[in-house]
């Protein structure tokens, strides 16, 4: 076991008193049940199997373990670190947010995928520990997540305080698909100082230029021309804002594919997209958050 994972592993047990209370702002519930609903239409005939992007073994051999990064409001928040078996400095890392399903496997395999190439990935638990096995357990846990915003931004700030304060990294970006896209979003609006990248697949959009303005960190947004969850119209919008403001923003819209084309759970997979998406990632995450030193 390499001094890394038992740095993170000691580290666990500091957390408590030190992490910061959750921030109190509202929600948008009109928002957010329109995006449950049509969520939920695009995936109403899904199932939690893993797609072919777990199946996709790592570059290189990799530790992963199930890890508590922080504290919920009646449970600690239990997630999983990977990274790789011989990492021997300190690295830069990633917030891992999980689509609508939870934390399930596929989520851990696509975290191995990631430390792989050199990164620390933190896959986060915003469910409490549950996971979804229908669509129907799916809408319920993703509108009971939005229902309490603030212990969503708590859950990351405390993910963030994780991996600079115990795992001693330099640089940390966020990443997910699907609900975790949104997630994605909002981290860095929330985290303008404290975030350095954001990747965001087919999550949620705003058109908000005050909000959008706020937006510190580079920004990879991958989206579906054919998506019913995330609308096109709404995307180019969220681009043509970015654009205007001068963000380094980069929004691809992958034609011919819909919602969750590379999702690691579901049957919406596709290939072409899929790895095409993964290797602007890969592109993006190493301009980001590697220097020279670092890059693989």
């Amino acid at each position: 076991m390499s001094w890394r994972l038992i740095g993170l592993l000691l580290g666990c047990a500091l957390l408590g008193a030190a992490c910061s209370d959750a921030p109190d702002e509202p929600s948008d519930s009109n928002g957010d049940q329109q995006f449950l609903e049509d969520t939920a239409a695009a995936h109403q005939e899904d199932t939690p199997q893993p797609s072919p992007a777990v199946s996709v073994p790592p570059a290189r051999p990799v530790l992963g373990t199930e890890l508590a990064y922080g504290e919920g409001a009646d449970r600690n928040l239990i997630g999983y670190v990977a990274m790789p078996e011989d990492a021997a400095a300190p690295l830069p890392s990633i917030i891992v947010i999980h689509e609508w399903w939870g934390l399930n496997d596929n989520i851990r395999a696509m975290a191995e995928r990631l430390a792989a190439e050199g990164y620390i990935a933190l896959a986060i638990d915003l469910y409490g520990g549950r996971v979804a096995e229908t669509p129907a357990e799916a809408q319920e846990l993703m509108q009971a997540m939005y229902a309490e915003p603030a212990a969503i931004e708590a859950n990351l700030r405390q993910a963030h305080e994780y991996l600079t304060q115990y795992a001693f990294s330099p640089r940390v970006a966020v990443m997910g698909w699907c609900l975790g896209g949104g997630v994605s979003l909002s981290a860095g609006l929330w985290m303008p100082d404290d975030l350095d990248a954001v990747v965001m697949y087919y999550g949620r959009v705003i058109d908000d230029e005050v909000q959008l303005g706020g937006l510190a960190m580079p920004l990879l947004g991958l989206f579906g021309a054919e998506d019913t969850a995330i609308k096109v119209a709404d995307v180019q919008r969220f681009r043509n804002i970015l654009n205007r403001l001068g963000k380094d923003a980069t929004v691809q819209i992958f034609p011919n594919v819909g919602h969750a084309f590379a999702n690691p759970t579901g049957v919406n997979f596709n290939a072409v997209a899929a790895d095409a998406a993964w290797a602007k990632t890969l592109e993006f995450l190493a301009r980001t958050l590697k220097d020279d030193s670092e890059a693989q």
